[in-house]
């Protein structure tokens, strides 16, 4: 039986496409709150862009939700910088406080409105939060902190509004949060029974599945810095498993 859960929208946002860097990359990252309802399809909230659509968006990337709940963490770390005086500064398109990622695990299917929506991953930061930031690591900070957020995919399409509220409807897979995948993925990072699992994790999108699985094959972690610092990337001294063998362990 599922523990009621109904949480408020702390906002809802959505974004056009606008230049983030000097090469003029196109990005969607730059969200503003929906004026009325807003229709929920497959891929996103109508009016919401991406610049990137290999690696952003797609059914299994249709809406992002980032925890307000955070913005103050992020307040004592890096200062009181303006972004964060609003939601949004995540490029996020949900915005509640109550709900993180140890609360939420893959397979949760929360009703939004008319829309049903069925978490689906953990968000992997790119190298466009250090240009929105104007801090050269504020990606690698949100992987290594896990205050990541996550991502939806639609199960059921309609119109949602700000004045919505998130009802936690069902949990396929509550054991596996998205704090105990985030676990997995960027500490523990080569344990041998936990990859076994993840590999197998049916309701995970293939390319986190296949993460596992080519760990277990070669013993070692996928190198992240392209993503994390842009094509003109260093590497950085004491990065966690940037593509180095490591001894695989269980437990």
């Amino acid at each position: 039986m599922v523990e009621p859960v109904s949480i408020a929208l702390d906002a809802l946002l959505i974004g056009t496409l606008s230049p983030i860097d000097e090469r003029g990359t196109l990005s969607g990252i730059d969200k503003h709150p929906a004026l009325g309802p807003v229709h929920l399809g497959s891929t996103g909230l109508v009016g919401d862009h991406q610049g990137d659509l290999k690696r952003h968006g797609g059914p299994d990337k249709a809406v992002h939700h980032y925890p307000r709940d955070h913005y103050r963490a992020w307040g004592d770390e890096i200062g009181r910088v303006s972004r964060l005086e609003q939601p949004g500064a995540f490029g996020e398109n949900v915005s509640t406080l109550g709900l993180t990622e140890s609360d939420v695990a893959v397979g949760d299917r929360f009703r939004l409105g008319a829309a049903l929506l069925e978490v689906s991953q953990g968000r992997q930061p790119c190298w466009k939060l250090n240009r929105r930031f104007d801090l050269p690591d504020m990606a690698r900070r949100v992987q290594q902190t896990g205050r990541t957020g996550w991502y939806y995919r639609i199960i059921e399409t309609g119109m949602v509004s700000l004045g919505d509220r998130m009802q936690l409807v069902e949990r396929r897979h509550p054991e596996w949060t998205i704090a105990r995948l985030w676990h997995y993925l960027y500490v523990d990072t080569l344990n041998r029974d936990a990859l076994h699992e993840i590999a197998s994790l049916a309701i995970l999108p293939p390319n986190w599945r296949d993460y596992a699985a080519k760990r277990l094959q070669t013993r070692a972690v996928e190198d992240w810095s392209r993503r994390l610092d842009g094509e003109a990337h260093t590497s950085t001294p004491g990065d966690a498993a940037q593509g180095h063998d490591r001894s695989l362990t269980n437990g």
